[in-house]
């Protein structure tokens, strides 16, 4: 099969299209025959070296896939050789073949295309579990998430509005913050021009903040707090602006908050396995009503993983970028 090589890590112009053996199959587990695969911040974390793979997942890229089931080991028994699914990976996405947990396959939904079906897996079984496990966000609470255009943000957004959240968002120029109104955001900030810590405070008063979901970190850590009202909960999921800060903790004492985060890709096959059905259950259904959507900013073929990289790398996408794969 081909699929795309990072060598030792580094930039982008690294990769570069390579054949290889296919993965062998292993217990449990399924080989799909890859259309598409989606993009996102890992795998330039792990291009980069800065995220290597668990021991024993596969060393290529790619989290997320969509395509038909090629083999299957001999105890998988809800799927079949020939069912189109799409797949959380624990690696090797950027692949003409991709292994991957049987229990982490998801039936694409009826509205959707393969592209779009292989941006959905690592958005929402991110989402899911930080947001309404980790996070319990329930109806008629407020929600904060930052950088709302871009796969996470876009995703959390539309979950949260869907079981009755109040939403705030981050994003940065006039064409991302007209995107989040039209995908339903009550309340955008455009944090490059705004203070958007003391907006939000301007709004939420002392009641503050129930939920939120930060991935930036650095000095957003200590507005997140001060934003929270009694029982918040802030949920962090990676630290673009560093991880390293001081902070002054009393408001999480004084107003009994939760200050938690987690990794999606170190779980175990069993966690997983409950978050692919609590999305069917809860969350697949509002596709086929279209309560949900996917947007997709670019499709790159597979050999061009590092133009898809350098655009993510970039911001100024909005929703996700997918390789097309066959």
């Amino acid at each position: 099969m081909k699929y795309i090589d990072h060598g030792n890590g580094g930039p982008a112009a690294i990769m570069h299209l390579k054949d290889g053996h296919l993965p062998q199959l292993q217990p449990g587990c399924v080989l799909i025959d890859v259309a598409y695969a989606g993009v996102n911040r890992p795998d330039i974390f792990q291009r980069a070296g800065a995220y290597p793979p668990p021991p024993d997942a596969s060393p290529i890229l790619g989290l997320e896939v969509s395509g038909k089931i090629a083999a299957k080991a001999n105890d998988v028994e809800n799927w079949k050789v020939g069912d189109v699914v799409c797949a959380l990976a624990p690696g090797g996405g950027y692949a003409e073949y991709c292994l991957a947990p049987a229990s982490h396959c998801l039936p694409v939904p009826k509205n959707l295309s393969l592209a779009e079906a292989a941006a959905l897996p690592e958005n929402y079984f991110t989402v899911w579990s930080n947001v309404f496990e980790r996070g319990q966000l329930k109806a008629g609470e407020k929600f904060l998430v930052h950088g709302g255009a871009g796969g996470i943000g876009y995703t959390a957004i539309q979950l949260a509005k869907s079981f009755g959240a109040t939403v705030f968002t981050t994003a940065a120029g006039e064409e991302k913050i007209s995107f989040l109104k039209k995908l339903g955001a009550d309340f955008i900030f455009d944090y490059k021009k705004q203070d958007w810590a003391r907006d939000i405070k301007k709004i939420v008063g002392r009641e503050g903040l129930d939920c939120i979901l930060d991935f930036v970190g650095g000095d957003y850590i200590q507005k997140n707090l001060k934003l929270l009202g009694t029982n918040g909960r802030l949920v962090q999921i990676a630290f673009l602006q560093g991880a390293k800060v001081e902070l002054d903790c009393m408001p999480i004492l004084t107003r009994n908050l939760t200050f938690t985060g987690s990794m999606l890709r170190p779980r175990s096959i069993e966690e997983k396995a409950a978050t692919a059905q609590a999305l069917l259950k809860n969350v697949w259904p509002l596709f086929e009503t279209k309560r949900l959507g996917v947007i997709i900013h670019k499709i790159f073929p597979l050999a061009e993983a590092a133009a898809a990289h350098t655009l993510m790398e970039s911001s100024e996408h909005i929703g996700k970028i997918v390789l097309q794969v066959k």
